[in-house]
C-alpha cells in the first residue's frame, strides 16, 4: 500500500520496517492544550516540524521553549529542530500544537540544531500552472548523515513535483538512491490532489487520490503530484539516502517541460 491515511486523531506513526526501507521512520502528533509528547530518536537522527502552533522542547541535549510560530502549514516556513541519536525528548504545548517528526536511521553523531523560518531558503520553482514554492528545511549541504527534509505549496490547479522525476539509482551526480515520504495537507477538508507512482516498466503504476492528512510512500520509480482547483495543497517531504544530494532524473517522455520554463512565466 502506497498510501496511509491518519488514524482517527489525524496522527501518524511509521517504521522502516512497516515502510519496506531501511532508514525512515515518520510521526505526526496532534498536540491538546497542556499535552505532552515523550519520544526517543535511539538510533535515527531526527527533524521536528512545527506544523502549527508553539511547542516547547526538554531533552538530554538541550532545551527550546517557544517553538513556532504559524497557524497553519501555509503560512509561511516552519520552525524545525535538528535532534541527533541517543536523543530522549519531551514535546509539550501550552496551547495545542501539531508536529511532524522525520526519522532516518544513523550511527553519526551529531549536533542539534534550531531552524528558524528566517534561516530557510525559499524556491520558486517551475512556471505557469506547474509554479510552486520550496521552503528547504533540511538541504544537502546541513550537518545531518542521512536526513532532508523539504515543505512544498501548490497553488490550486497546479501541478506539482513535476516532471514526473525518480531518485532510485545510484549514479552521482545525476541521480542519487534515496527512500521518501510525502505527508499532504489541503487547506479545506474537502481538498484533494492525485499523486502517480510509476516506473518506466510499469511493473509499479498507481495513481492515488490523496486527501488531508494522508502519508504517500515512495518506494522506487517516477511521482509526480497534481492539486484539484478550488484547493491549495502542502506536502512535507522527508527523504534519507547514503548521499546527501537530492539528485533526480526526469521522466524522458516529459523532460522536455522543464527547458520551456526559463521563457514562461512563474505564477
Amino acid at each position: 500500500m502506497l498510501c496511509i491515511r491518519p488514524d482517527a486523531d489525524g496522527q501518524h506513526t511509521l517504521t522502516p520496517e512497516e515502510a519496506g526501507w531501511s532508514y525512515i521512520g515518520f510521526l505526526v502528533r496532534r498536540m491538546a492544550p497542556r499535552q505532552a509528547f515523550a519520544f526517543q530518536t535511539a538510533g535515527s537522527e531526527a527533524a521536528i516540524v512545527v506544523l502549527n502552533g508553539v511547542i516547547d522542547v526538554r531533552s538530554n541535549v538541550g532545551e527550546w521553549p517557544a517553538v513556532g510560530r504559524r497557524q497553519d502549514v501555509f503560512e509561511g516556513p516552519p520552525f524545525a529542530l535538528y535532534l541527533p541519536p541517543g536523543t530522549n525528548a519531551e514535546v509539550a504545548s501550552s496551547e495545542g500544537a501539531a508536529l511532524a517528526v522525520g526519522l532516518a536511521r544513523s550511527e553519526r553523531e551529531g549536533v542539534p540544531r534550531l531552524i528558524r523560518p528566517e534561516d530557510i531558503a525559499v524556491e520558486l520553482r517551475g512556471a505557469g500552472n506547474a509554479s510552486r514554492t520550496i521552503y528547504h528545511v533540511i538541504t544537502p549541504e546541513f550537518p545531518a548523515h542521512r536526513l532532508l527534509v523539504v515543505e512544498v505549496l501548490t497553488p490550486p490547479g497546479h501541478w506539482s513535483s513535476y516532471p514526473p522525476h525518480k531518485h532510485d539509482e545510484d549514479r552521482p551526480p545525476q541521480e542519487v538512491d534515496l527512500e521518501e515520504i510525502y505527508y499532504h495537507r489541503q487547506d479545506s477538508p474537502h481538498g484533494f490532489a492525485f499523486q502517480r507512482v510509476y516506473t518506466d516498466e510499469r511493473d509499479l503504476d498507481e495513481t492515488l487520490t490523496v486527501e488531508d492528512g494522508d502519508l504517500v510512500l515512495v518506494p522506487r520509480g517516477y511521482h509526480v503530484v497534481a492539486q484539484a482547483y478550488g484547493y491549495r495543497g502542502y506536502y512535507l517531504n522527508v527523504l534519507a539516502g547514503d548521499r546527501r544530494s537530492m539528485a533526480g532524473s526526469d521522466d524522458a517522455a516529459h523532460a522536455w517541460i522543464r527547458r520551456q520554463w526559463a521563457a514562461a512565466p512563474q505564477d
